[in-house]
């Protein structure tokens, strides 16, 4: 048995607490399964974004006509633009196990790491198999793989993932995508910009149900126009076909919890009122959401608990049910996304080398979708507020209202939710630039005082697009909530 101060399984946000303790002179272990370096950069949004920003490159020139700019593509190197991406994921994960291997202060185990106990971990199938590892501390950092619904005859079909689809080099005829969040709409946004038919099948009335609820159908509008889209509709059933055109067929019918079935750019009605549907494309792919890298842990050899859905649980301070034992990132299921996992990984450092432990601060914790159009978003929705029968008000402001957003013919808005002292509750955005222009209010509700003064007050460039966030903020606002009618002014 080798033992250590400090032990981390995974190699994504985890590395930045064991490299914190290597520099404080802890021996520290790292076992990994896979690539270094974790989901975002091996399959997840390091590649996503390098992928989508060649779509937003394509779709760019595609519109310069709109700006009496005669311009065409007259070729795609799909396979290249796939291939330098994965080469240039694989040498940044490279780069990182070569930094561990040369390292004094680390020792790298590759294989899966299963606990024995409580702060015992043996490595299983890999190259360092049959090493036995026990640390002061052990931190869990495995992160999140894609979940496969319950689809009848799906074991059958030879669907993609987001990994798969991701080192795809060829694109699909017609990708039928089964689920309505960031990823189907980021995946979708890029095989349809490079001439792939698009199918999306969501169950939730609208894409993005974890977005505003206003935000997100305008987003389902806008998807509507470019794809066909099933919202409030359930994968049942899905047949490869065979043959020589490969065809797979996905039957879906009316998700009964859904508040509303919209069909292509139609609104149906209630589930009830609403028909079965079949699709029918020539690739499939899977994006319903993610399951925690739990179950080959051996969590029933320690006191670390699960929820129902399999994420560890932890305390405020992400310390789990059993001494020692601490867990960040995917796997806990706060936000499954990567500066989540980054924010607290910083905490756990701080909680581990500091005098008192601090609770994690996830009241501004934004996320975005990088999709045509972009979504971004911090705090509360609307749907959030009127569900705790909160008094607010509310205001948006289109983009076109800007003379930024004016000379680039952007469609979308800002959307601001404050209470009724100016405290922000929340800001939701749809239109170019929504993932940088929210860090602005990201910063206002963590370093500022987390009013509508913080942004009024600041004084903004003129003519630039962060002027459709400073006139969100300013001028009359909405009363919603309480019994209240909600009108945006």
């Amino acid at each position: 048995m080798q033992e250590f101060d400090f032990l981390v399984i995974g190699s994504g946000s985890g590395l930045d607490v064991v490299n914190a303790m290597a520099g404080r002179g802890n021996s520290v272990a790292v076992v990994e399964e896979g690539r270094l370096g974790g989901t975002c950069l091996n399959r997840g949004c390091i590649p996503s974004k390098q992928l989508l920003y060649h779509a937003d490159v394509m779709e760019t020139i595609e519109g310069a006509g709109a700006f009496e700019i005669d311009a065409e593509v007259n070729g795609v190197d799909f396979a290249e633009i796939v291939r330098t991406v994965t080469e240039d994921v694989s040498g940044s994960s490279e780069s990182i196990r070569r930094g561990l291997e040369s390292s004094n202060s680390h020792d790298l185990f590759s294989g899966t790491g299963r606990f024995v106990d409580d702060r015992t971990v043996e490595v299983v199938d890999g190259d360092d198999a049959g090493a036995t590892l026990r640390a002061d501390t052990v931190l869990v950092a495995t992160g999140t793989r894609p979940s496969i619904p319950p689809i009848d005859g799906i074991e059958d079909v030879d669907y993609l993932t987001s990994t798969e689809a991701l080192r795809l080099e060829t694109p699909p005829d017609h990708l039928v995508i089964v689920g309505g969040g960031y990823i189907a709409a980021e995946l979708g946004h890029f095989f349809g910009t490079f001439g792939t038919d698009v199918t999306i099948v969501g169950r939730r009335e609208h894409l993005l149900p974890e977005a505003d609820a206003e935000v997100g159908e305008a987003f389902t509008d806008r998807y509507a126009d470019r794809f066909d889209v099933y919202a409030g509709y359930e994968a049942v059933a899905a047949d490869d076909t065979g043959g020589t055109d490969g065809r797979v067929t996905v039957e879906a019918r009316p998700y009964p919890e859904a508040d509303a079935v919209r069909a292509g750019g139609e609104t149906v009605g209630a589930p009830e009122e609403a028909e079965d549907v079949t699709v029918t494309g020539d690739a499939l792919l899977v994006a319903a959401g993610r399951r925690p890298n739990t179950d080959a842990l051996n969590l029933d050899a320690t006191g670390v608990e699960t929820d129902e859905r399999g994420f560890v649980e932890t305390d405020e301070y992400l310390r789990t049910d059993a001494e020692g034992v601490w867990a960040l990132g995917d796997v806990v299921g706060e936000y499954l996304l990567k500066h989540s996992a980054n924010h607290e990984a910083k905490a756990v450092i701080r909680n581990l080398l500091g005098d008192e432990p601090e609770p994690v601060d996830y009241s501004a914790m934004p996320f975005a979708v990088f999709a045509s159009p972009e979504v971004a978003g911090v705090g509360a929705r609307e749907q959030d507020l009127r569900a705790a029968d909160a008094e607010y008000a509310t205001r948006t402001y289109a983009y076109d209202e800007t003379a930024r957003g004016k000379a680039m013919h952007a469609e979308g808005f800002v959307k601001l939710l404050i209470d009724l002292d100016g405290g922000i509750e929340g800001c939701h955005i749809i239109g170019p630039e929504a993932s940088n222009l929210i860090e602005e209010v990201v910063v206002a509700m963590t370093a500022g005082s987390g009013t509508v003064a913080d942004i009024r007050d600041a004084v903004h460039v003129h003519p630039a697009l962060s002027e459709v966030v400073d006139r969100a903020f300013s001028g009359q606002f909405s009363r919603g909530g309480g019994g209240h009618d909600h009108r945006h002014s």
